[in-house]
């Protein structure tokens, strides 16, 4: 019996330009303990492996101590400007439009749950996604393949049959510790340039526009028969 597909997104750098609000965030922190604001692009580097290690990083590169209150205090910062200047990146409704009728799409990320809900709803993308997963829940997070894998049966699906879409190394990572294909999302702000002048195997996609992610999925679920 054939797998059934299942495509499963990262959210921050994948379905949504968030790097403005997250920075904001971050230095509206920082600013408030008496450091400097540090550049966005600088920040951005410090997003994917949840918001915890993004407050740590962003304290740290500031020249600021880490407390108990700081990622308490994040979060209440982060959730006044999540849909400030965040939005779904061009071609992503359209794209999931046409993915969900392939099979289940999920999201795993290592954004809280609470925030990533409410940004799928803001940004109108909820109706098109069967599940998500956030770091907060009983599952580690990425690059652990736990939460992946769960989805994995709860969908009735196949390492083979499974498509993980990411703009970032954790997510590359991710798949890879499942046995799971790969598109990488290279407009992503987490792509950098971790992939540069590595050979990619076969089960592994590269798109640089949200647009060409239907082709790409297509073409690994072709090969694991799951057209």
């Amino acid at each position: 019996m054939t797998p059934r597909p299942l495509i499963v997104f990262d959210l921050d750098g994948t379905l949504v330009d968030s790097q403005r609000d997250l920075a904001a965030a971050a230095n509206a922190l920082i600013v408030e303990r008496g450091g400097q604001p540090q550049d966005e692009a600088a920040i951005a580097r410090m997003i994917g492996e949840g918001a915890a290690l993004l407050v740590k990083r962003a304290l740290t590169a500031a020249g600021l101590e880490l407390d108990a209150g700081s990622l308490p205090r994040f979060l209440e910062l982060y959730d006044e400007r999540l849909l400030e200047t965040t939005v779904a990146y061009p071609g992503i409704p359209d794209a999931l439009r046409l993915l969900s009728s392939r099979g289940p799409v999920a999201v795993l990320t290592n954004k809280p749950l609470g925030p990533t809900r409410r940004l799928l709803d803001g940004l109108g993308l909820t109706p098109f996604i069967a599940a998500a997963i956030g770091g907060d829940g009983s599952f580690p997070r990425k690059p652990d393949p736990a939460g992946l894998r769960d989805l994995i049966a709860r969908f009735g699906s196949a390492p083979e049959a499974t498509v993980m879409i990411g703009d970032s190394r954790f997510d590359f990572e991710t798949a890879r510790a499942a046995g799971t294909r790969a598109v990488v999302t290279r407009y992503g702000f987490g792509y950098q340039d971790f992939l540069e002048g590595q050979e990619l195997e076969e089960s592994v996609r590269t798109v640089d526009r949200a647009s060409d992610l239907p082709e790409a999925v297509a073409s690994l679920l072709g090969e694991a028969g799951g057209r």
